[in-house]
């Protein structure tokens, strides 16, 4: 790609102050974005905008707040006068809990944050989209919205939630010009894992390590690209290959003992 694949592009980045989002969001104004990092951490999204350059904005936000939301997306066009990209990325990630032990108040808070302000973001942004005719709702999603993760009932109901907004988006935005698309992250290491920790879980991802943030940023900028043109109503999935397999390499039938051992290159 070249280095002004989204030249002129206006593009929010929720949670964009760390991990995911930060990648993301730095990897849209190499490739020439006008940005919005919004997160609520306003220290981090400051960061993170000062990185980006001159054409990026930081702003405080909780998606989970409506008002927060507002300012968001009116901050955005008073700086920039338009909007052609909405990432949703913001989502609260330390949520495990047994659902044996399971309280509403937990239960809520994870589906205001990570659904609900999926539906404020993209609400606001499709009604900004749909009179431009043209503009890109991009969701970050989980391998947990089609697969189980232990103890994370609630999160892994939310990230369900967004693949359905997803299919749901793309069918009524996409007479008025609005792709809607999704990211699939595998286990990425976005908080730092110990050594030990990453070589454990990369043992089970078929390409052998855990992904990194920056390996979602490449995937985002393509789909929300000129492109991605025919793309909609769809999940990509950037995983290493790891919802591919049936069973992980320590139970499989083959395990990776049996594999050929060809010399180093």
């Amino acid at each position: 790609m070249s280095q002004a694949h989204l030249a002129g592009k206006v593009a929010i980045v929720t949670g964009g102050g760390a991990g995911i989002g930060r990648a993301i969001a730095l990897r849209f104004a190499e490739q020439g974005a006008r940005l919005v990092v919004a997160d609520v951490n306003a220290e981090t999204a400051r960061a993170v905008a000062e990185a980006a350059g001159h054409d990026a904005l930081a702003v405080p936000c909780d998606v989970s707040a409506p008002a927060d939301v507002d300012r968001l997306f009116e901050t955005t066009l008073q700086r920039f006068g338009s909007l052609d990209v909405l990432v949703n990325n913001a989502g609260l990630v330390n949520t495990e809990r047994h659902f044996l032990e399971a309280d509403e108040a937990w239960w809520r808070r994870i589906q205001e944050v990570n659904l609900w302000g999926v539906f404020h973001c993209s609400l606001r942004a499709a009604r900004i989209m749909a009179e431009q005719r043209h503009g890109v709702i991009l969701a970050v999603s989980s391998g947990g919205a089609t697969k189980a993760h232990r103890g994370n009932v609630a999160y892994d109901a939310a990230k369900g939630g967004i693949e359905a907004m997803v299919r749901g988006m793309a069918l009524d935005l996409g007479p008025y010009g609005v792709r809607v698309c999704g990211l699939v992250p595998g286990s990425i290491d976005t908080q730092g894992m110990d050594p030990e920790t990453k070589a454990s879980r990369g043992e089970t991802v078929p390409l052998r390590r855990v992904g990194e943030a920056e390996d979602l940023a490449g995937p985002a900028v393509f789909l929300v690209s000129d492109d991605a043109a025919y793309i909609s109503g769809t999940m990509l999935v950037v995983d290493g290959g790891l919802l591919a397999q049936q069973r992980s390499p320590q139970v499989d039938i083959f395990p990776l003992s049996k594999y050929p051992n060809l010399p180093p290159r």
